[in-house]
């Protein structure tokens, strides 16, 4: 109470007594750094409180120092702010240790990857020149990456500790905003270990189904307009298949296990997610040019049957020259039937149970709904 405060008030009165060099509040420095090996020698000779350690008292007895300097120097909000967290810090001791015991260290080098790819690569993209044979540039493809990691991981997030273990059909849905493709495989793995049930039936079609809200909210963060047109389509497509879900999971056979969701977050993966992007969107501008909407929608069809997102991003953002808002709507829902035949065939082929062909055909069905949609958009 007293200690903290004087220092604070030392540091504020040294600086300013020269503040173009600061030598007094160096020497200040130096001499609260010889008090501090000290009481640090102290410590580790005879600790008085060996669970608190004996960095943290002289931890804040530096920052009680610069604190003043700060003050004086710097905006009123810094000063408040670093007082405030250091204060939140200090009482939190057991909150914070007893959160860094339940979450493993996976966890923590998972959250690591993700600042990487958000606050170290994005920046030093930008102010980059277009890549060739497209009009995208390279923030414009991080960003790209950025987005897809951040749905990816939230819905890591919600999976494994907001809503862990509350049943396969919610886990999957959450799984499907991370990937309806390797949701449905996990579940039809599961299957065949377990046997088919209508809760992992029911599953595969949320999953499936919650890949066209996914769709939407990356179109709408890069192309408004786009995400307008796609929006019906979309929507109707994802109630429909939340409703035959509910309705074969009811009153059926449930699993033993839920899905746990996989870790989303790999640099390497993220790169070769940016590096697929950049080729899709070149080779859908040279479709464009060479062979017009019909070869685009041919296109669509193709990347369905492998990962949808790096064609869909290339699209809201306008990657492939020549492209309207209708013939990339409608490209876009192509892929999505696409990828539901894949995940059909993924059901049976992962599965290897006779009872796959009712979740294959009712992904079947949802590609087909799929189509008709496309097939109003293109008119």
């Amino acid at each position: 109470m007293r200690t903290f405060p004087l220092l604070a008030l030392a540091g504020g009165a040294l600086y300013l007594l020269e503040p173009h060099y600061a030598a007094a509040f160096i020497a200040g420095l130096l001499v609260l750094g010889a008090w501090i090996f000290a009481y640090v020698r102290a410590q580790i000779e005879h600790p008085a409180e060996p669970g608190e350690g004996p960095f943290i008292v002289p931890i804040a007895n530096v920052l009680a120092y610069v604190l003043g300097a700060i003050a004086l120097t710097q905006p009123l909000w810094i000063c408040v702010s670093t007082a405030v967290a250091a204060v939140l810090l200090l009482g939190g001791r057991k909150t914070l240790h007893d959160l860094a015991q339940r979450v493993p260290f996976e966890e923590v080098v998972t959250a690591g990857k993700f600042l990487i790819l958000v606050g170290i690569v994005l920046p030093l993209l930008a102010c980059r020149p277009a890549i060739p044979y497209t009009s995208i540039t390279p923030f414009g493809v991080w960003l790209a990456v950025v987005a897809v990691s951040t749905i990816s991981y939230g819905s890591y997030l919600l999976s494994n500790y907001v809503f862990p273990g509350r049943g396969t059909v919610l886990t999957a849905m959450i799984g499907g905003l991370y990937s309806s493709t390797a949701t449905t495989v996990v579940l039809a793995r599961r299957a065949r270990d377990e046997g088919m049930t209508a809760e992992i039936e029911a599953g595969m079609v949320a999953a499936s189904a919650m890949m066209y809200p996914r769709v939407l909210v990356v179109c709408a963060i890069f192309n408004m307009g786009l995400a307008r047109l796609l929006a019906p389509a979309m929507l109707t497509l994802c109630v429909l298949g939340l409703v035959v879900a509910a309705l074969r999971a009811r009153g059926g056979r449930k699993t033993q296990e839920v899905v746990k969701a996989p870790n989303p977050l790999a640099i390497g993966t993220a790169f070769a997610f940016a590096l697929l992007f950049v080729v899709i969107s070149a080779v859908t501008t040279l479709v464009q040019t060479y062979l017009g909407g019909a070869g685009v929608l041919a296109l669509a069809a193709v990347v369905g049957v492998t990962d949808i997102d790096p064609f869909v991003l290339g699209l809201a953002q306008g990657g492939a020259a020549n492209v309207g808002l209708e013939l990339a709507a409608t490209a876009i829902v192509v892929a999505t039937a696409s990828n539901n035949v894949l995940k059909a065939v993924y059901a049976i082929a992962f599965s290897r149970r006779r009872e796959s062909l009712i979740p294959a055909a009712m992904l079947g069905g949802g590609a087909v709904v799929a189509l008709a949609f496309a097939y109003f958009l293109a008119r």
